[in-house]
């Protein structure tokens, strides 16, 4: 159980959206995708899932279902038959870090606009929200729910002074978004037969495009776009090989992509203040994103990997064996073990199927903490010197009966690693960390941390070990241009949001 986990820390959500290719009414079964797609980004958010499906007509007709729970349990086998004859749809799992849990923030949102419905789903939070909510009900808009992502299609709904009365401008709608709020969102916006994918120009939340393919073509490489099914895109790329899809490229930080069964369509990138660089939340890498997952270039489980070296370089220990607490820290472990040539023991086997509310706790059953959720594998380490990998510390109440428990079955010394830094404020773009004053990081505790959580010893990578493990990786920005056209060159400069570890923001926040 990762102490992120324990202590609530949780990304806000993910979104998906499929667009079939070719003729229409489609063979491909678009809600299917959907849905399939959205369970790959469970781990984004598990409060509650929404689905748009529309047949793309001068005058579509849009169906909806929502849920709350789990994509399993919100989407029974009669709502997706309900929405079978989508030829475009857009979906979301949601981690709720701005509204209140309810199925009145379910997205993705749909609304009225003086040229038809739009359905909206985001992945993010606006900085400016206070601002941005005041402007819209100074319009005489009112809200109907304290999310983020109805403000934005509120904002969207507002007709941009420079368009014609019968002509809608979505470019412009769009743009004029981005000028209002500089981050942080990644968006997808159904209008009629086209899904825009939309990146805020600091990029700092994820959004990537796949290409449905037949399953003959899928491990094939090469191939034009002409055995292209459809049009998937996503918040993370993990979502694409369970659908038959494969990874066509990112959308850039600022771009606006227009997807439609013809094909994707770079429409504009709107730019950054001069000299600011991308503001990619690092903490994707470190924890949020499953580790299949691609971002610049570069797979999250090998940038994992790298932290673990570079944890090792940083911060070496006298110990037999290396082992991690499962599972999300298992990469970083090994890439330590490998750098100091010690051996990758399991010590701790973890039960699955431990429920927060399977039972009521009496007196004894809190006594037993946490081995009701781990078992000691004591023949891998009794007598030895331990070294556990963590990815964080968060509040360090996780922690602590690990190595009680570990060291009770004969571990002869527990050293704790960490392959992120300390995180030491709160974060105001998309993602939930508990107060400052709840961080052990700012506590008084820290200046002691391994007498009070029980360790042996305990040390942090530090945030530059954390960013040149990141960029040390990234693809060359020779390569980055060609996946883009030369007109926008000027998104594929690297930079990483470390907000919640430095205190220094991308942005100027207004409160």
């Amino acid at each position: 159980m990762s102490e992120f986990e324990e202590s609530g820390i949780g990304e806000e959500c993910g979104v998906f959206g499929c667009v079939a290719a070719g003729e229409w009414p489609t063979q491909l079964e678009v809600a299917q995708v959907l849905t399939l797609g959205l369970v790959a980004l469970q781990h984004r958010g598990q409060e509650s899932a929404g689905v748009v499906t529309s047949n793309g007509s001068s005058l579509p007709t849009y169906t909806t279902h929502k849920g709350m729970g789990l994509v399993s349990t919100a989407f029974p086998p009669e709502a997706l038959q309900k929405l079978r004859n989508g030829n475009l749809g857009i979906c979301h799992t949601r981690y709720s870090t701005t509204g209140h849990s309810g199925l009145q923030n379910c997205q993705p949102f749909v609304v009225d606009t003086l040229h038809g419905e739009i359905a909206v789903a985001h992945n993010g939070e606006l900085v400016n929200a206070a601002a941005l909510r005041k402007k819209v009900m100074r319009h005489g808009v009112g809200l109907s729910t304290s999310s983020d992502s109805e403000l934005i299609t509120q904002l969207l709904a507002l007709t941009p002074p420079t368009e014609e009365v019968d002509a809608p401008d979505w470019v412009a709608r769009i743009k004029n978004l981005m000028t209002e709020t500089p981050t942080s969102y990644s968006l997808l916006v159904m209008f009629r037969d086209v899904v825009y994918a939309v990146r805020d120009p600091y990029g700092n939340r994820p959004l990537c495009i796949g290409r449905i393919v037949p399953i003959s073509k899928l491990h094939s490489s090469g191939g034009g776009e002409g055995d292209t099914e459809g049009w998937v895109v996503s918040s993370e790329s993990c979502s694409f090989q369970s659908i038959g899809a494969k990874y066509y490229r990112e959308v850039q930080p600022g771009e606006i992509v227009q997807i439609s069964k013809h094909g994707v369509k770079s429409l504009t990138i709107v730019p950054r203040p001069e000299g600011d660089v991308p503001a990619f939340c690092i903490f994707e890498y470190v924890y949020f994103a499953r580790p299949d997952s691609i971002f610049e270039g570069q797979m999250v489980y090998t940038v994992r990997q790298r932290c673990g070296r570079q944890l090792a370089i940083e911060a070496p220990t006298d110990a037999d064996v290396v082992s991690t607490v499962p599972e999300s820290a298992t990469p970083a472990a090994l890439g330590y073990a490998q750098q100091l040539g010690l051996p990758y023991v399991e010590v701790l086997c973890k039960n699955r199927y431990v429920g927060r509310t399977f039972i009521q706790p009496n007196t004894r059953l809190r006594q037993l903490g946490v081995a009701k959720k781990f078992g000691a594998l004591t023949d891998n380490f009794a007598g030895k010197r331990i070294v556990l990998i963590d990815d964080s510390i968060v509040r360090g109440n996780t922690i602590s009966p690990i190595i009680k428990l570990l060291k009770e079955a004969g571990a002869t010394e527990v050293h704790i690693r960490v392959a992120s830094p300390p995180i030491r404020h709160p974060c105001y773009m998309g993602i939930n960390i508990p107060t400052k004053e709840e961080l052990i990081a700012n506590r008084p505790e820290f200046q002691d941390i391994a007498g009070y959580i029980g360790a042996d010893s305990v040390q942090y990578l530090t945030v530059e070990g954390l960013v040149s493990a990141v960029q040390g990786g990234i693809a060359s920005l020779q390569e980055k241009d060609q996946m883009i056209s030369s007109n926008n060159k000027l998104s594929s400069r690297v930079g990483h949001c470390t907000a919640c570890l430095t205190g220094k923001y991308p942005v100027e926040l207004e409160w």
